[in-house]
């Protein structure tokens, strides 16, 4: 059985590597390498896809790519930690990027850095941040970069019927970009009515619903937003029960992204009398 990397951002990564890295680094006469193992002992979770590159000025260095359908507020500490474990992992300087797919809430504002201080010992991380929706869409035709057609319909000034027709004629140009199809049509199905989709790709859209790379979007999608509704409850209960005092604690609450111990942390939030009772359940 796949993986999910497998259909899904290392899958669209492979596609045209080379083309990947010159755009999210910029970095001139960059070439990609092999996709390295993003696994890591010390963590149950991997990074998106780790590739090695090479650059005339640079040498040998990996460019770390985290794709995210909505950035969250705990990715600052994600990029961190991957970066120092792949540094330790291949002993090479590490270039990483965070993709972000769909806006996030307002609310949220999206940061390109980790900073920490504790007792006068600072950590920073910087990583590189593209957000899709501020991409021009007629950069996917002019440089051009097929691999970001399956976005088109989300990119700046990409919602046009006939723009996203252009997009669809890219990928079935190249059988490497048929595969992309469906993903097309999930971002098209955000700015057309699904009728619309479907006259377009000329299939039946059961043939989306099908897809793991559908599949793979939308159990992320479900996975954030449920995140975002449990971390919305707590602020609520803290803020009812503790007042301001309670909502300082959602500076370290935001940093969890385990749903099950935000669960927990919800009900604490009910339960606990004083806020070193609350700190109890997630500490």
């Amino acid at each position: 059985m796949a993986k999910k990397a497998d259909i899904g951002s290392k899958r669209l990564i492979s596609i045209a590597p080379d083309l990947w890295v010159q755009w999210v680094t910029q970095i001139p006469g960059v070439v990609a390498g092999e996709i390295l193992a993003s696994e890591f002992q010390w963590l149950s979770r991997e990074s998106d896809v780790i590739l090695q590159a090479y650059s005339p000025e640079d040498g040998d260095f990996l460019v770390l790519n985290e794709l995210q359908l909505r950035y969250t507020s705990q990715m600052p500490k994600r990029v961190r930690a991957y970066v120092a474990l792949a540094e330790e992992k291949y002993n090479l300087p590490v270039y990483p990027v965070l993709v972000n797919i769909l806006p996030p809430p307002a609310t949220v504002a999206i940061s390109s850095q980790y900073k920490s201080n504790f007792r006068g010992l600072r950590a920073r991380q910087d990583y590189k941040v593209i957000n899709l929706w501020e991409v021009e869409a007629e950069i996917v035709f002019q440089q051009p970069l097929p691999v970001l057609a399956p976005f088109v319909p989300i990119l700046k000034g990409g919602g046009k019927e006939a723009t996203i027709r252009q997009a669809l004629s890219v990928l079935r140009a190249d059988n490497q970009l048929t595969e992309l199809e469906p993903l097309l049509a999930f971002f098209a199905s955000f700015v057309l009515s699904s009728s619309l989709v479907q006259q377009i790709m000329r299939w039946d859209m059961t043939v989306l619903r099908e897809s793991p790379w559908y599949q793979e979007i939308l159990d992320k999608g479900l996975q954030q937003g449920r995140l975002q509704e449990l971390l919305s409850g707590i602020a609520r209960s803290l803020e009812l029960k503790f007042g301001a005092e309670g909502l300082q604690l959602m500076s370290e609450i935001r940093a969890i992204d385990d749903l099950e111990k935000l669960s927990a942390i919800r009900d604490g939030a009910i339960m606990a009398n004083t806020l070193a009772e609350l700190r109890q359940f997630y500490n």
